[in-house]
């Protein structure tokens, strides 16, 4: 570490500017920025490699860096949140909720970006909302601020579904906005027709394959399974999961598995899945019998 030309002393004058603990371990070439806050890492990390970059360290310019890189990070993240609610057709939303709009952006959830989930799940409750004749504008709303009470830093506490729905009656949203956010988890009543909405599409968005680090591991072992249980069946050759685990296609042999057979196949095989599995929708199966007559003329 001081080789790189710091001393410990300048390690705590940047963990006092920034709020977070920087770790260095005998990891080569790698530091450790901990924090519970997101925007503050992300202040550590571009203030340190300002610092290495530039190489003079000392109280002063340590001060004078972190200020300048939180005012950098100020500014984008109500150019995100700016941006953001301007792509989707949002407007009028009260400033301190684009900002909070914006802090997403440097916010994860299971590995899945804050931002990102909430704008998948406004467009998914746009659609939705049209669909059904309900207020497409109230709908998109709620999906984007559906979490803006993982990025507060009042009262953490209290449930973000919870402490979203205060922000958003705070800063005047539509009481509709406002109990869609609130019970987006079951945790108070639903009383507009968009709650559920928002219900089922934060669902959507977290559960699709690959969208967070669990549900990935969780949907390549689904798939192994499909695969496992038709193969367990006498007779079956190969079993491909396909469609993200919406269709699995099952080769049999020919000269032990007849057409009935297959047919027959087919039901045991769903039967088993049905019993055994969870799953989400529901799973086409495909039984395969090919003869082939294979001939050389010389």
């Amino acid at each position: 570490m001081q080789e790189d030309g710091y001393q410990q002393g300048d390690v705590l004058q940047l963990e006092a500017a920034t709020g977070v603990e920087i770790i260095v371990d005998d990891t080569p070439e790698a530091i450790i920025i901990s924090g519970f806050d997101p925007v503050r890492r992300e202040v550590a990390r571009l203030s340190l490699h300002l610092l290495v970059k530039d190489g003079r360290i000392h109280p002063a310019r340590i001060e004078e860096i972190v200020a300048k890189t939180r005012k950098n990070i100020d500014e984008e993240i109500v150019e995100i949140g700016e941006k953001t609610i301007i792509d989707l057709g949002i407007h009028g939303l009260h400033p301190e909720l684009v900002k909070m709009v914006g802090r997403m952006r440097f916010r994860s959830s299971y590995g899945q970006n804050l931002l990102q989930h909430s704008r998948e799940v406004a467009n998914l409750c746009a659609t939705m909302a049209a669909e059904l004749g309900l207020n497409v504008k109230h709908a998109k709303r709620a999906g984007l601020l559906h979490d803006i009470g993982k990025v507060s830093t009042e009262e953490p506490e209290l449930p973000h579904a919870i402490l979203g729905m205060e922000m958003a009656k705070k800063y005047k949203e539509h009481p509709d906005v406002v109990n869609a956010i609130g019970a987006h988890h079951d945790e108070m009543e639903m009383t507009a027709m968009i709650a559920p909405l928002v219900q089922a599409c934060d669902a959507i968005s977290g559960s699709r394959p690959g969208a967070r680090r669990e549900m990935m591991e969780s949907y390549i072992k689904r798939l192994k399974q499909l695969e496992e249980t038709a193969v367990s069946f006498d007779g079956v050759l190969q079993c491909y999961a396909i469609q993200a685990g919406r269709e699995l296609r099952v080769m049999v042999n020919a000269e032990n598995v007849t057409d009935d057979r297959a047919q027959e196949l087919s039901y045991e095989i769903s039967q088993k899945i049905e019993k055994e599995m969870q799953y989400p929708g529901q799973i086409k199966i495909t039984v395969i019998r090919e003869m082939r007559a294979v001939a050389y003329a010389k």
